[in-house]
């Protein structure tokens, strides 16, 4: 079974990050900075244009390859990033996937990420058959496990002390999950 390129909802277009894509997820990273530094490590410092095209091609690669599938979140109307996500670390033999997901702060509160990440899990259940897709969270990052939980994601639990966050201090860590049997 082999990972796709596109997805499409109402009002956007979730596309595999591929050559070609550094600006504009560059522009996005750069747009939303002071709400992801406190929890994304790969913003700290700001990428350039050109590394953020290098991860881009990396995705890109790992994607031909069935490894990982990085996508962007595409505005349906203006054709810009309005977040980012991803199924991570597949194991294939178990069907499981581990999602991750940003957003771009000029379109908050307005159901994009919700919609993106929906769109992606049910991909997961049902055209690669996943039997669990998985998210880690700081707990402080309230705005992250509402939005798995707005989507669908049960909370399994908290591991206290469980990683550094971006400060160096030791963070509690929420953990969900979705299965096939949860209610979609």
């Amino acid at each position: 079974m082999y990972l796709t390129e596109v997805i499409e909802t109402d009002r956007l277009i979730v596309r595999v990050a591929r050559p070609g894509d550094g600006a504009c997820f560059n522009k996005a990273i750069l747009e939303s900075i002071d709400q992801l530094k406190d929890w994304l490590g790969w913003v700290t410092p700001p990428p350039t244009t050109v590394q953020s095209e290098e991860s881009c091609r990396k995705a890109y690669g790992r994607f031909l390859l069935n490894e990982d599938l990085m996508v962007l979140f595409f505005h349906k109307e203006t054709g810009e990033v309005v977040g980012g996500s991803g199924l991570h670390n597949p194991d294939w033999d178990k069907r499981q996937f581990e999602v991750g997901y940003w957003g771009n702060s000029r379109y908050s509160k307005q159901g994009l990420m919700t919609e993106g990440v929906k769109a992606l899990v049910s991909y997961a259940l049902k055209e690669l058959k996943a039997s669990r897709i998985f998210l880690t969270t700081d707990e402080r990052n309230i705005s992250s496990w509402k939005l798995a939980e707005r989507v669908g994601f049960i909370h399994e639990g908290t591991l206290r002390n469980d990683r550094y966050d971006m400060a160096g201090k030791l963070r509690n860590t929420k953990i969900y999950s979705v299965v096939p049997s949860d209610p979609q």
